[in-house]
């Protein structure tokens, strides 16, 4: 910082005029105006006597890089409670989201990469683990002033509400096994807490703030402004600090900008009363309050002792959530020895936060040949400063290797038409038809990708995943109503963005998209939102977005069935259509009837068969339920139950019924048998499958 700004902050935070510096080192009150507009710089010697005046040594006032330690100290201000008597019994927005290590993960990534700031290279955040004891931990107590805050937080835990029970939770495990859990959240190449501390900005829509999104980019994923509220949620004394190194200055500097926010319940003090939150920093001589505090440059050692030293000057920000807890912790029959957390409960939260980059951010990390990757993420978990795991980097690859297979395929230009052999990935492009603005006319088609690749791996097959720009996973659910014996496949949607910077109406899918989503970013749906900005039945677009990816998938993923000229093997031989074919219906209704079967055993010893209908004119209209029995020399045919019965072409299943579609000539079903119903093994039977009518005829 020049010299004049400098000393112009020092003397706002020593509570001195230019008059008083002037007094105390022989100077003019004009001569020291002189240096703090730069019309004028002092000599050495005038400079080693402001140095004595403040209060400070030379180097600091050579370097510049740190305030004196003359001015107020760094404390923590409580806000007054309300003047009309007003109380809030916590922050709302915290109640939004599971106090979870999974969801923290998905909200804190989520906000980082919305920050990226070289869109030519990844954001990198990484998540620490630091559990402090003994003389570490009461050396940390002491740096965030605890004396000060233990009035308010007893205050807090007496009461008898939802806020008030956590806080004594966390309290009673920091006393009672004299342990505390941090939780560090670091990203660099982010953009940083940057702007004035109280105007529009990143750092006053964090810091100061609720419901203040802050998000200009169009492929930003948050839109509410709720997910930093997650940051206190995970911490059981709602107690957050922050060291950000910002992309622009303020106040001419980058480094080291520190601020703590603390969440409570209104609550009495003594005689006082307080509303909820308050900071911790440096007492603010230009506010109205002289108490209130704002962030403050801080050196390295304070950033050291406070746990929140950055590993480089590279842009980005450092949130420390305190007493950091885990709800999945309270459900473990072994954490209630200790009242909620066992010892290893660090390992446990390690390994929960891999889990949940993995699932929630493998497309963001996905690499292409020419492509970086959106993010790098990693997990470590230390001990009193000493590392217990070491430093893990999610690997996408290990994570989601198939998903990750398809994507990459994708970036890399190798996707084909069609699946024909293993390790494949298939593309196909599914429209959305993105409306136009309420008040508007006409609408945008989106080109949306879909690709299908085989699921070898152990992740949960047959199941499609959704993403837009940041590509952070949005929703991921089961395609429905697949023939049986489809072979296990992942399938993945990329929409907006995701879909590539040139695909036509990527700009209006994504902010149509990100309009459909919660708060919690996992569906595209109804909002508010969407029903004003678009109109009430815009909705509508995504269902049908949904339906056209499904059909897509089950289009590619269904194997086309040929024709089987003479025999077909050993099951061929074992299977009859109907029984013996009975005479051709004459009269003015023909009944649909079952032209061909295809059949196998599978490995629990069922039947699995696809069978062909052909419909005449007017059959569509009569319902028909296929039977299946085994084929025995004498005596009536066992009838054998279907555990599966699923429509594939032209036709709906309907209480176990095929009803077929108006004007089909020919409809495709697939079935299971029940082995429960088998009264001797598949393979030493034939299989007998008719269409029966509503009245138990056979057609």
């Amino acid at each position: 910082m020049d010299f004049g700004p400098w000393l112009a902050r020092q003397l706002k935070q020593s509570g001195l005029s230019q008059a008083d510096l002037g007094e105390r080192i022989g100077m003019t009150r004009a001569a020291v105006s002189a240096w703090i507009t730069g019309r004028a710089t002092p000599r050495e010697e005038t400079i080693t006597k402001i140095a004595e005046a403040l209060g400070t040594d030379l180097g600091t006032i050579h370097t510049r890089t740190a305030d004196t330690l003359s001015g107020r100290p760094v404390t923590w201000y409580h806000r007054p409670g309300y003047a009309d008597g007003g109380r809030d019994f916590g922050n709302a927005a915290a109640f939004a989201f599971e106090a979870d290590v999974e969801v923290l993960a998905r909200e804190a990534t989520q906000n980082s990469l919305d920050e990226r700031l070289d869109r030519d290279q990844p954001v990198r955040v990484r998540y620490t683990l630091h559990e402090l004891t003994g003389e570490t931990l009461a050396r940390f107590r002491e740096e965030i002033r605890w004396d000060e805050l233990l009035p308010h937080y007893r205050a807090a835990a007496a009461q008898d509400q939802k806020v008030g029970r956590v806080i004594a939770a966390g309290m009673r495990d920091m006393y009672e096994h004299d342990r505390l859990v941090l939780l560090r959240v670091d990203d660099y190449n982010a953009s940083g807490l940057t702007g004035d501390d109280y105007e529009t900005g990143r750092f006053a829509a964090v810091v100061r703030r609720q419901l203040d999104s802050h998000k200009t980019g169009s492929g930003a994923g948050g839109s509410y402004g709720l997910g930093k509220a997650t940051l206190w949620a995970t911490s059981r004394l709602g107690l957050v600090l922050i060291n950000s190194t910002l992309s622009e200055p303020h106040e001419g500097r980058t480094q080291r900008r520190l601020i703590g926010r603390l969440e409570l319940p209104w609550r009495e003090v003594g005689d006082a009363r307080w509303a909820g939150p308050a900071w911790f920093g440096r007492p603010d001589p230009d506010a109205t309050d002289s108490n209130v505090a704002r962030s403050w440059w801080a050196d390295e050692d304070k950033v050291e002792r406070l746990h929140l030293t950055r590993e480089s000057d590279e842009p980005g920000t450092s949130f420390l959530i305190v007493g950091a807890h885990d709800v999945a912790s309270l459900v473990d029959p072994d954490a209630e020895k200790n009242g909620g957390e066992d010892d290893e409960s660090v390992t446990r939260m390690h390994k929960r936060l891999v889990q949940a980059l993995g699932r929630n951010f493998w497309a963001a990390m996905t690499v292409g040949e020419t492509r970086h990757p959106l993010l790098e993420a990693s997990v470590r978990t230390l001990r009193n400063g000493a590392e217990i795991i070491a430093e893990e980097r999610v690997d996408a690859r290990t994570e989601q290797p198939a998903r990750t297979r398809a994507l990459q395929a994708f970036l890399d230009g190798t996707t084909v038409e069609r699946l024909t052999e293993s390790g494949q990935v298939a593309m196909r492009t599914v429209t959305l038809e993105v409306p136009a603005p309420a008040g508007g006319r006409g609408k945008t088609e989106h080109s949306a990708v879909l690709l299908v690749t085989e699921g070898d791996d152990a992740t949960k097959s047959n199941h499609l995943v959704m993403m837009r720009g940041n590509r952070m996973t949005v929703r991921t659910a089961r395609v429905r109503d697949l023939p049986l014996g489809t072979n296990p496949f992942q399938a993945v949607l990329l929409a907006g963005h995701a879909a590539g910077d040139e695909a036509p109406g990527a700009d209006e899918a994504e902010d149509f998209l990100r309009t459909s989503e919660p708060p919690e970013h996992n569906k595209w749906g109804q909002t508010e939102e969407l029903r004003m900005r678009y109109s009430p039945s815009a909705w509508r677009r995504i269902t049908a977005l949904t339906a056209d990816a499904n059909r897509a998938v089950r289009e590619l993923v269904v194997a086309p069935r040929k024709k089987r000229a003479g025999g077909a093997g050993q099951l061929r031989k074992n299977l009859t259509i109907g029984g013996k074919r009975p005479p051709r219906p004459t009269g003015p209704t023909v009944l649909p009837t079952l032209d061909d079967l295809v059949a196998t055993v599978d490995v629990d010893g069922a039947w699995c068969v696809t069978g062909e209908v052909k419909v005449p004119t007017g059959g569509d209209s009569f319902p028909l339920s296929p039977v299946a029995k085994l084929d025995v020399r004498s005596g009536p045919r066992p009838v054998l139950a279907w555990s599966e019965l699923v429509a594939v072409h032209n036709c709906e299943v309907v209480d176990g019924a095929l009803h077929f579609a108006p004007h089909a000539r020919r409809a495709t079903f697939k079935a299971r048998t029940d082995v429960s119903t088998h009264p001797v093994s598949a393979v030493f039977t034939g299989l007998i499958v008719e269409l029966a009518t509503d009245r138990g005829g056979r057609a």
